[in-house]
């Protein structure tokens, strides 16, 4: 215990007392945080998945629509990725922005390195990818590219993956000299490629097609094979069916030897043999899919949808390929996030200004948080997976 004398200066008493409080703080991981996003006022929730609680409100993102985040490698700080071109980095610990910059006019998403050093960011405007130092937020490189930039991902290799809209193409950025970007591109992949995603642990990188059916697949083992076409009758089909909302292909779902892919347009859940690329199934639904998440130990798949059908959320069993479940959280469902070890999913209810936490073995609604017009769920576990 500390004492002082009765003639010690009064600055002295101050700053023991502080210093006394902040020895009293509790030590704490960040294992079981996250960020949860407040579109509409541009600030972000960070919550604790072990109590179910919201631990701090940080404001003064920006424009927080389709914001994405990812985290640094000792799963202390998010980046938020805001439309503005902002780029955010928050200190989960002490609830503060640690520093923001306006590195674009407009972008889509971004990435980490596979070291942790590097943020990538996508732009619509001007188009391009900007790389940053993940400590300072300093610009390390550009890679204009003309056009827009989509589906950025990282994987192995300290690479970046992404996709141009504008000119169908797939480059593949390789950083190991951050400020000597090596660049390989992949053109004539397909017509208008919308989003990208890294499957299998890194090997695959995806684009969907907004222009065409189909995906165009790049295997990272082997480059040198060039883009394949795959899942020809994946899209829009012939028949141009209207789509209320195109699904994020960062929200399929890996679950043993299948994949789960939201049919565009359908009201149905595609099943796809991961071997092949082949449709094996096809699982009716409640509306047009947009996230089709699998739970960590893949035993499940839970699917949100599009508007005017967006306040469920249906659970697929995958041993049997059938919808076991189907809960009403609420008006606007627009994101599921598992807990790391998957006993518990939460889900932003956007219109009721509510986050839903349910039990993943009884589907029971286990607890219920306040937020702002909440959109996207990023726990910190995301922290030591590939391209997430």
């Amino acid at each position: 215990m500390f004492t002082l004398c009765p003639s010690c200066p009064l600055w002295l008493i101050l700053l023991t007392a502080l210093l006394i409080g902040c020895a009293a703080a509790p030590l704490r991981g960040t294992g079981d945080l996250g960020v949860v996003i407040e579109r509409a006022t541009g600030s972000v929730l960070i919550v604790d998945t072990t109590h179910t609680a919201t631990l701090a409100r940080v404001e003064g993102l920006g424009d927080l629509s389709h914001a994405s985040v990812v985290y640094s490698r000792d799963a202390r700080y998010a980046y938020v990725f805001g439309r503005d071109g902002g780029l955010t980095k928050v200190d989960l610990l002490t609830a503060r922005i640690t520093k923001r910059i306006i590195q674009a006019g407009n972008s889509i998403g971004g990435a980490i390195s596979q070291d942790g050093r590097l943020i990538a960011v996508s732009n619509y405007e001007p188009g391009g990818v900007k790389v940053f130092d993940a400590d300072t937020l300093e610009q390390v490189a550009d890679i204009p590219t003309g056009v827009k930039v989509v589906g950025l991902a990282d994987a192995p290799g300290q690479q970046f993956v992404f996709s141009l809209f504008e000119s169908g193409e797939i480059w593949v950025a390789d950083l190991s000299e951050p400020t000597r970007p090596q660049l390989t591109r992949f053109s004539d992949i397909g017509r208008e490629p919308y989003d990208g995603l890294v499957l299998g642990h890194g090997r695959y990188y995806l684009a969907g097609l907004f222009g065409e059916d189909g995906l165009a697949q790049l295997d990272l083992w082997h480059p040198e094979a060039g883009v394949q076409r795959v899942l020809p009758d994946y899209g829009r089909g012939q028949e141009r069916l209207p789509v209320f909302k195109m699904p994020h292909l960062q929200g399929w779902a890996l679950a043993g030897d299948y994949l789960f892919v939201p049919a565009v347009g359908l009201h149905a859940v595609l099943v796809i043999e991961r071997a092949t690329w082949k449709e094996v199934a096809r699982i009716p639904v409640h509306g047009q899919p947009v996230f089709v998440i699998g739970r960590p130990d893949a035993r499940q798949v839970w699917v949100n949808f599009a508007h005017p059908r967006n306040d469920t959320v249906q659970v697929i069993d995958v041993d049997t390929l059938q919808v076991v479940r189907s809960l009403t959280p609420g008006k606007a469902v627009l994101h599921l996030e598992f807990t790391p070890r998957g006993e518990a999913v939460w889900v932003s209810v956007r219109d009721e200004d509510r986050i839903d936490i349910f039990d993943t073995r009884t589907f029971a609604r286990i607890g219920s948080l306040p937020a702002r017009k909440p959109s996207g769920i990023f726990f910190t576990h995301r922290a030591h997976e590939i391209g997430l």
